[in-house]
């Protein structure tokens, strides 16, 4: 029971993220990866599971985060050059860390979501 719930809750998370990215130069991607994860969680909430979709989905979704990582003005830079200056602060054309910083993490909880549906699909098949 508690699975359903946190995957209800990912899914509107997940729509409510992609339809705040509708607004961005690169919503094509966004909207489309939240997209992804909102209907493999809202899936997941009536116990239909995809696990391999889960993987692809996990895999690319890290692959991203760690070209956002090491990318220039990225989560590296923003640890060691800025000095992890706070993130919730409105995004500025001078401080293009602020995008990428989310956008890692939002990946982070996405792969997150995705490998609790992968584990508990995985699990009901044994």
């Amino acid at each position: 029971m508690i699975l359903v719930i946190l995957n209800v809750i990912f899914f509107l998370a997940f729509v409510a993220f992609a339809y705040v990215n509708l607004n961005d130069r690169d919503s094509w991607i966004w909207v489309s990866i939240y997209m992804v994860a909102a209907i493999c969680c809202g899936l997941a909430a009536f116990k239909k599971y995809y696990p391999v979709i889960y993987l692809i989905a996990i895999a690319f979704y890290l692959g991203y985060a760690v070209f956002l990582f090491f990318s220039k003005d990225g989560v590296k830079d923003w640890i060691v050059k800025y000095n992890r200056q706070s993130i919730v602060e409105s995004m500025q054309a001078t401080k293009p860390y602020i995008e990428k910083t989310r956008e890692f993490f939002g990946l982070l909880i996405i792969s997150a979501a995705l490998a609790f549906n992968y584990f508990a699909a995985v699990q009901s098949i044994w």
